[in-house]
């Protein structure tokens, strides 16, 4: 039955859901195997983005510090799945118990899928003799630019299909730009990451979101038939 005339049409982050996750899937991979087999350019422009911007931090702790606060705190791993906890007992609680599920494993299967992918590929984090910020586990993908796409793609997904108005759409899309971004920039400023870790993280956060969006349009269709 469509909308009533007037009503907000629902919105989705993603253009084609499934043309995204192939795009995407084939960056992904591509750009693992790049930084698996140490490609010179590629290296190269990772420690020279990795290098200046560690200078910049040495010489600005203020700046540092804030960048410390949103990276560890705000737009942490941690926070960004107490984030997609909340929303999946939230969808309980209205009844929405296909998309709780739906949610709730598509954010395990990021974590999963990036500790997977940090053992596999083994990589080493920048190494500094006046570091500002520490990490653990191997560098590629960075998880908290995985986790901040996962989580974020997922809202956007939820509040397009409640159809909101455009003022808390946009609002929405700013504050998970803002998001998703800003952490992956922390990373890099604070010297605990490399540049393609972070564009990995985000493809991937991307793919899987994408790959979530389309295999429940499928479910949920058959479901109805």
């Amino acid at each position: 039955m469509p909308p009533p005339t007037g009503a907000p049409r629902p919105r989705s982050p993603l253009p084609s859901p499934a043309g995204t996750a192939a795009v995407t899937a084939v960056l992904s991979a591509l750009l693992l195997v790049l930084v698996a087999v140490r490609l010179g350019p590629l290296v190269s422009f990772d420690r020279a983005v990795a290098d200046g911007l560690h200078r910049s931090a040495l010489a600005e702790p203020g700046f540092t510090r804030v960048n410390r606060v949103f990276s560890d705190w705000v737009w942490d791993p941690w926070t960004m799945r107490l984030v997609a906890a909340a929303t999946v007992v939230l969808l309980l609680w209205r009844g929405l118990g296909l998309l709780a599920v739906w949610v709730a494993a598509a954010s395990a299967l990021g974590t999963g899928l990036q500790q997977a992918l940090k053992s596999l590929v083994g990589r080493e984090r920048p190494v500094w003799p006046d570091p500002v910020d520490s990490a653990q586990y191997a560098a590629f993908p960075s998880g908290h630019a995985m986790t901040a796409a996962v989580t974020c793609g997922l809202l956007l997904w939820l509040l397009g299909r409640r159809g909101v108005g455009p003022r808390l759409w946009w609002a929405a899309v700013l504050c998970a730009a803002v998001s998703v971004l800003g952490v992956g920039f922390t990373r890099v400023y604070l010297g605990v990451h490399w540049p393609t870790d972070v564009v990995a993280g985000w493809l991937l956060g991307v793919c899987l979101v994408a790959c979530a969006i389309a295999s429940y349009g499928r479910v949920a269709l058959n479901r109805e038939g």
